[in-house]
């Protein structure tokens, strides 16, 4: 690595103070001497890491629960996994917020995601402070800090920490990756992606999907790292990386290819039930867990597997053996990094965090799974029988699929509940391995010291020999709230550095202290339903140190210990900008119930123009449930014309206003499930017309229903009825496209790729009442 003296404080003549970023260039005394040839030119000014400083890689896998992942005693073969953690330590407490964002910003920052302004999803943000989406000036990303002392920065695939009303082309761009650190970004900005079509940015530009045969997301998103990765090393070999690879997968919608899922055919037939028996025995006999752990019971709200159908058993085994499926497509994908990797000869050398899950496995699919999540996420159960045409192609294209609870809970094994509980460890404790032959002498043990997600930043940090900076760019920035994990490495039993750690997410909150959890659960993933008043949760008590999985509660026989700790969470929420809990859901992604800012600032009209692609949702006029018109001024130079006006979203759900055969048409797809199609009777003629759609809500409330009216050039053409709408969402990553229908087709009506319009547009104007 390059050849610079390890940091040290302000002054003196040892190396630049490293805790003001960034590195100011020194000032020369000015050249007196005429001729160059007769002078000397002082030391070019360069920033190089410290000496011996690593390169960095963490992967993060997405939705994936403690006991999935063979590593940790799962029925998912996860090769990759096993061959680091064969080489490295693998640590058992490690934890997560229990959710996407605030994992993320955590990881990224090293500071509480309430600190960050995530309390949720960033699309669930708020007004209150520690919920508002935008990262404090005074949090400044490990991305940057690395990148201001001399590191290349690079971040692939998920991202999901950018406010929504700042994902347009009027930005501002200060918390995308590129303007986070990241010198390179080539992912997805939002919170999942179709797999088979996602919704792709290089950076701050949104790309086209590529249609290469057989294509995925995590494989193009692996071959992009390892193309920067190997470049990179290729042309500054001395200068350290540090890569951010952060999977869509295994978030739903569960993508894979059919051969992956056929590894898994029959695997899971004894039910999840049975499934977290037999991963709870491995993990004993793995050694993963301790010999004295129990297994938690079912929760009363989870069904059992023996009181399902024949049909719902059929379809729920195909779920769990997609989702393993795609688990282990994953681990292969990462697999092909780390084989790069090694052939470049920087894996010794590399700090590598291999962190499987960013919260428990998802039971965001319901009681039943879903072959639609957006149902899921507008609240809407999905139901078996809606689901079982789908078995054969669950996983392909034309399904979104999420698997039922059932099996959430069982990849949790051996803690109770799932994401979004973080009251319990089902939604907070993840795997994580840890690798770097070059600064760890131990291979293959495991370490049991009770860390997080914010105290990665810290380990990195220490290991690249830098400081926290206390200045950057002129702000005063906040301490870190994690700490180093390297003390660990060494000394399997050194005391526990982390003795306090609070989590909460949508009011299911706990305090980790000094060996014990405080705890209470206050609502339930896939229900958007009305919670009790915060006031009357009951709060449960763990002695953690003793009982791994929380699975004896002691508040009745430890009150005063349970009035203790709930004194500390209050403390930590308070320190945090925890306060006011807000446990709201599905109705929170309607910004001004929400109350956060809205890039249409209140506006009844936008008026937009061809070309414009990828408006993302939470940055384009809200048309869902409401009175609107929508106006396009479009010229025709044949009679035979076609393709897509202006379209919202894409086949599990959305709008689309496009020409087929020179007839008009406006189809209302609602989840992929019931399609209003209606359309002119004849072609229209060359020249310029003004194509009109109106809808017409029955009642003032999410997913009405109502009344669906085209007309051309004043004259009323078709008329029809939309039985219900979307509530809240129309898609996770599809935008608002004029002039083509890009990622998936809103319509069967017309080609996925292939419905540019022939057409001219003047402009779409959309109006709401």
């Amino acid at each position: 690595m390059s050849q610079q003296e390890t940091p040290r404080p302000a002054g003196g003549a040892a190396g630049p103070d490293r805790t003001v970023l960034p590195i100011p260039e020194p000032e020369y005394p000015a050249i007196t001497e005429l001729d160059a040839r007769n002078a000397e030119a002082p030391p070019r000014f360069e920033v190089k890491a410290p000496q011996g400083a690593p390169n960095v890689v963490i992967v993060l896998i997405d939705d994936i629960g403690f006991g999935h992942s063979s590593a940790f005693g799962g029925p998912i073969h996860m090769p990759t996994l096993e061959k680091l953690a064969a080489a490295g330590l693998r640590y058992n407490r490690f934890h997560t917020t229990a959710l996407c964002s605030p994992t993320r910003v955590a990881l990224l920052t090293g500071r509480n995601h309430h600190v960050n302004n995530a309390g949720a999803v960033m699309e669930l943000a708020t007004s209150f402070p520690g919920n508002t989406g935008v990262r404090p000036l005074s949090v400044t990303p490990l991305a940057e800090i690395l990148r201001l002392n001399g590191y290349s920065t690079a971040a692939f695939g998920k991202y999901h920490e950018t406010a929504p009303w700042e994902v347009s082309v009027s930005g501002p761009y200060d918390r995308w990756p590129t303007r986070s650190g990241f010198d390179k970004f080539y992912g997805f900005i939002g919170g999942e992606t179709n797999q088979w079509a996602p919704g792709i940015f290089d950076g701050t530009v949104r790309i086209e999907t590529p249609h290469t045969p057989g294509y995925h997301f995590t494989t193009d998103m692996t071959d992009q790292a390892i193309r920067w990765m190997s470049a990179q090393q290729a042309l500054t070999p001395d200068k350290p990386f540090y890569l951010y690879f952060a999977t869509g997968a295994t978030h739903a919608p569960h993508h894979v290819a059919e051969e992956w899922i056929e590894k898994y055919q029959g695997k899971f037939a004894g039910g999840w039930d049975k499934l977290r028996e037999e991963t709870f025995a491995r993990q004993k006999q793995l050694g993963v867990i301790p010999a004295d752990a129990k297994l938690t019971p079912r929760p009363k709200e989870i069904p059992a597997w023996d009181g399902m159908s024949a049909d719902q058993k059929r379809l729920f085994e195909r779920q769990m053996e997609t989702f393993a499926g795609f688990a282990e497509h994953t681990d292969h994908e990462v697999g092909r990094l780390v084989a790069q990797l090694e052939a470049v000869g920087e894996l010794d050398n590399t700090l590598f965090f291999y962190i499987v899950g960013d919260n428990g496995a998802s039971a965001e699919g319901g009681p039943e799974g879903t072959f639609n999540e957006m149902m899921a996420l507008n609240g809407i159960v999905g139901k078996a029988d809606q689901m079982m045409d789908h078995i054969d192609d669950w996983g392909g294209p034309s399904t979104f699929p999420h698997f039922a609870i059932g099996w959430a809970w069982a990849g949790s094994t051996p803690f109770q509940w799932t994401k979004q509980v973080a009251s319990h460890f089902g939604g907070t404790r993840n795997g994580m391995v840890l690798h770097w032959p070059n600064g760890i002498k131990a291979r293959g043990e495991l370490r049991s010291q009770f860390h997080h997600v914010i105290d990665v930043a810290p380990t990195v940090l220490e290991a690249a020999k830098l400081p926290q900076p206390e200045m950057v760019n002129g702000i005063e920035q906040r301490p870190m709230d994690g700490v180093s994990m390297l003390y660990t490495v060494a000394d399997a039993q050194a005391k526990d550095r982390r003795t306090t750690q609070y989590f909460e997410m949508f009011g299911n909150r706990g305090i980790y202290h000094e060996g014990w959890v405080a705890c209470t659960r206050h609502s339930t993933p896939w229900l958007m339903v009305q919670n009790p008043p915060l006031t009357e949760d009951v709060w449960e008590l763990y002695h953690v140190d003793k009982d791994f999985s929380q699975a004896d509660n002691l508040a009745a026989q430890q009150p005063e210990k349970l009035k203790e700790l709930q004194a500390v969470f209050l403390q930590e929420a308070v320190k945090n900008n925890v306060l006011p809990i807000d446990d709201r859901r599905a109705e929170r992604f309607n910004p001004a119930i929400a109350g956060r800012p809205d890039l249409m600032g209140g506006r009844k009209s936008l008026t937009i123009y061809e070309g414009m692609t990828g408006m993302m949702e939470n940055a384009f006029i809200n048309v869902k449930g409401v009175h609107h018109t929508i106006t396009a001024e479009i010229e025709l130079m044949d009679a035979n014309a076609g393709g897509v006006i202006i379209a919202q979203a894409g086949y599990f759900g959305g709008w689309t206003l496009y020409m087929k055969d020179g007839k008009v048409h406006h189809e209302y797809n609602w989840f992929a499930l019931e399609r209003t199609n209606i359309a002119s009777t004849s072609a229209l003629a060359p020249g310029k017309h003004n194509i009109v759609y109106e809808f017409i809500p029955d009642a003032a409330k999410p997913g009405t229903g109502g009344k669906s009216i085209l007309s051309i050039d004043g004259q009323k053409v078709a008329e029809g009825r939309i039985p219900k709408t979307q509530p809240f969402a129309f898609s996770g990553d599809e935008g608002t496209d004029v002039g083509m229908d890009n990622e998936t087709n809103v319509s069967p009506d017309y080609e996925q790729g292939e419905n540019r319009f022939t057409g001219s547009i003047i402009k779409v104007k959309i109006d709401v009442n």
